[in-house]
């Protein structure tokens, strides 16, 4: 998925003069960025330096080896926000020691947006002609993927908002609805104080604020479990022949929820990676999966309602919580 949007932020700072060829690209990552951000160093003749969560496993290390990406991986850890605030402090280390290198900063630069302008125009391409409501459900994470599509959706009226509208989809008249996709655990949309026992979903959330999720682009969060999105992983795969990790397998749990509230409407789910890197974790437990028919989410109204193993509220384009306010912690020393 972070592909289009690696390439396209790569090449944007190869034309404006911010980078030149041969120069070191760094960032942290909990491996698709880091697979996209070696794919495009790689292309354009850069040097490419990931610190990589824990979750990076055996296969990505090896492709990232073959692009030439050199990989500094965390140590074991079951704990989400360790693992970040480890590999955003090494991150400042090597910032201090090679000041030349440019931080990618995928987290706080909306430069990540500029490569979904061409799937925004994709996606508008298939949409029916009679003027039906779009639905674009996906995981936060970053917060470029579903923030990007839905401001270029909703910026060029495909709504019948205004133009540069980042809220279009909240208040109730818009055309472009926008469903964020969370585990719990995540401060993005204040979930931190729900843990779920089991592994975490690396990608769709996050232990430490980021700037790039525009919390008032959002109409409506879902939150999922392990066990909900390991639902929707094997369900996907047997009803569709999608093979698609566990960020896919929330995404398109919550996505058919959605689909069946809105008749006659189109929805798109966002698909971010294939499912090599589960197939232990969650495609070997396909017997403990249940029925995704029979699972629904819990509406709350409240943060303070959220529990698991899933649960639904309606954002209507509100601000973020408090502790999901980026501040200056995440800026380069």
């Amino acid at each position: 998925m972070k592909v289009v949007s690696a390439l396209a932020a790569v090449r944007h700072l190869l034309d404006t003069g911010k980078v030149r060829r041969g120069d070191t690209l760094l960032d942290s990552s909990s491996g698709i960025y880091a697979y996209a951000l070696a794919l495009a160093c790689h292309r354009h003749g850069m040097r490419c330096h990931i610190i990589g969560s824990t979750t990076v496993d055996h296969t990505l290390r090896t492709q990232l080896a073959v692009l030439g990406a050199h990989l500094e991986q965390m140590p074991p850890s079951a704990d989400l926000k360790l693992d970040q605030k480890r590999r955003v402090a090494r991150v400042h280390e090597i910032l201090r020691a090679h000041p030349e290198y440019h931080w990618m900063r995928q987290y706080h630069d909306d430069i990540h947006y500029l490569g979904y302008r061409a799937i925004a125009e994709r996606v508008r391409a298939a949409l029916p002609a009679d003027g039906s409501p779009l639905t674009l459900v996906g995981g936060v994470g970053s917060g470029a993927s579903t923030g990007a599509l839905a401001r270029y959706l909703r910026e060029d009226g495909t709504d019948g908002t205004d133009a540069g509208d980042d809220a279009g989809g909240a208040g109730g008249a818009a055309r472009v609805r926008l469903v964020g996709v969370q585990p719990f655990g995540s401060v993005t949309f204040g979930s931190e104080h729900v843990a779920d026992p089991e592994i975490i979903i690396a990608g769709i959330g996050s232990s430490i604020p980021f700037a790039n999720v525009a919390h008032t682009a959002y109409d409506a969060v879902h939150w999922l479990s392990f066990d909900t999105a390991l639902a929707g992983s094997v369900d996907l795969l047997r009803r569709h022949a999608v093979f698609a990790g566990l960020s896919t397998g929330a995404s398109y749990a919550a996505a058919r929820w959605e689909h069946a509230r809105i008749p006659g409407g189109t929805t798109v789910f966002i698909a971010a990676d294939t499912g090599h890197r589960y197939v232990d974790t969650v495609f070997a437990r396909h017997t403990e999966a249940a029925d995704l028919d029979d699972l629904t989410p819990r509406t709350v109204s409240s943060l303070e309602e959220l529990a698991l193993p899933w649960a639904r509220m309606e954002w209507n384009g509100a601000p973020a919580p408090a502790p999901a306010v980026a501040g200056a912690a995440e800026a380069p020393a």
